[in-house]
């Protein structure tokens, strides 16, 4: 096992692997910008060292910088997180090169799953369902327009290098595709480095359903049952619970199923994501794979009892998986909501600043994930979100009813939080019923 890990990330996620490292009695070394000298996971970690400026470009994204720190500290691995650097097949391959374990799948892996077009090849060799589209990227339009009359307007057309709804567009019919391509490409260069784009018959009123998979380096692959992540703004999520709501038992084996034939048929080790949309059939395809830990792995972790960063660790470290399929069981339901430093009724405009008085929620069935504290500054050069609020309770109904209560105990005075507007999702009768979708937010919340 490790004697010291390096956590090459920040925030609410730093903290969360530091705590784990501690459990299992392995030295933690966190990196930190000049902006996040005060944040916690500098307080908790065994060692810090400051790697550059305030922006993510000068810091947290400077791989020689990470590597020089992971060098003074000694280190065995390094845990990326997520973000920055974490899909980032390079740093993974120049962490190995430097003598210091990856803790995430192989660079080969990352790199083949990055590309969304490819991953999709995968997925098709795998017999992993997936959305009728085109069978590589669209470089002609002529050609688009013949394809998308083939699979049927409205067509979905997707960065192969995408991620965050960038390099997206739907094009309603011919008259609109062509200059939904030229958006959807400029965007994705301008983004990604990488214009490639593909066609998929646009699925409406979708939900996303993603299954939690992890593999060790002995040939087992287990499924951690599934998560939807249907309330999204602009492609962000803001609330995951687990199991989904309304999915028939069938196709919840079939889906996770699925998932892990995709997994292995990667050659994939470590935990990662299968995102896929869900009909308003129950019939799935197959969208993407994160390799990484996801922002909701705790939903996971609650309705399990799986510890995902441990595990994580394990795997890393050359050992088996702690649990076998037949050991993970569902138990009772688990809701997530982002708390994020903006403000909702400014249209979510980022709201960052002194939190001048703190209090993190409790009792019975709740953790607060969070790297926020009272007299701490939230800092306007990284994402906005300052904890990740968790509920689990024997049915959906109670966790809802104990999520509410929890967002209502939230303070963080001298910054605005999306806390409240969690709490009216919460109550609307779309979602208290399961039935919303990924357009939910955006159809009942006006200007949202």
């Amino acid at each position: 096992m490790f004697q010291k890990v390096l956590i090459a990330n920040r925030g609410e996620i730093a903290v969360r692997i530091i705590r784990a490292c501690r459990e299992m009695g392995i030295q933690s070394v966190a990196v930190y910008s000049t902006a996040d000298a005060d944040s916690m996971h500098v307080e908790l970690a065994d060692e810090a060292y400051c790697i550059g400026g305030p922006k993510s470009a000068d810091s947290y994204l400077k791989i020689d910088q990470i590597i020089a720190a992971a060098e003074v500290a000694n280190v065995d691995a390094i845990h990326p997180g997520y973000g920055f650097l974490a899909e980032n097949a390079h740093f993974n391959e120049v962490c190995r090169e430097s003598g210091f374990e990856f803790i995430g799948p192989s660079a080969s892996a990352m790199d083949k799953l990055g590309d969304k077009n490819t991953a999709r090849s995968m997925a098709i060799a795998s017999k992993v369902p997936v959305v009728p589209g085109s069978d590589g990227l669209i470089d002609d339009d002529q050609a688009a327009i013949g394809i998308a009359q083939e699979i049927g307007f409205p067509v979905l057309i997707k960065a192969t290098a995408g991620g965050g709804g960038k390099g997206m567009r739907v094009a309603e019919d011919v008259d609109s595709l062509a200059n939904a391509l030229s958006q959807a490409r400029k965007e994705a260069q301008a983004a990604f480095g990488n214009g490639g784009v593909y066609l998929e018959r646009y699925v409406t009123s979708p939900r996303h359903v993603e299954v939690q998979v992890i593999a060790d380096t002995h040939g087992n692959v287990c499924h951690l049952f599934e998560r939807d992540c249907s309330v999204q703004r602009r492609h962000q999520k803001l609330i995951e619970e687990a199991p989904s709501p309304n999915l028939p038992a069938e196709k919840r084996a079939a889906i996770c199923e699925a998932a892990v034939r995709m997994i292995r048929g990667a050659d994939y080790s470590n935990a990662g994501t299968v995102e896929f949309i869900v009909d308003q059939n129950d019939d799935f395809f197959f969208i993407e794979v994160n390799a990484r830990i996801q922002v909701e792995h705790p939903v996971t972790e609650m309705i399990t009892g799986v510890d995902l960063i441990k595990e994580q660790i394990r795997v890393a470290a050359g050992e088996k998986l702690s649990f076998c399929q037949d050991d993970v069981t569902i138990t009772g339901h688990a809701i997530e909501c982002r708390i994020n430093a903006e403000n909702p009724d400014k249209n979510f405009m980022p709201n960052p600043g002194k939190i001048q008085r703190f209090y993190a929620p409790g009792g019975f069935g709740v953790r607060f994930d969070s790297h926020a504290y009272g007299g701490y500054t939230v800092p306007q050069h990284y994402d906005s979100m300052i904890g990740k609020l968790i509920v689990h309770r024997p049915t959906r109904d109670e966790a809802i009813a104990t999520m509410r209560r929890a967002l209502a105990e939230v303070i963080t005075d001298g910054i605005s939080t999306t806390a409240k507007f969690h709490d009216a999702v919460l109550q609307h009768p779309e979602f208290v019923s399961g039935k919303h979708d990924t357009k939910f937010v955006e159809r009942e919340f006006t200007g949202n």
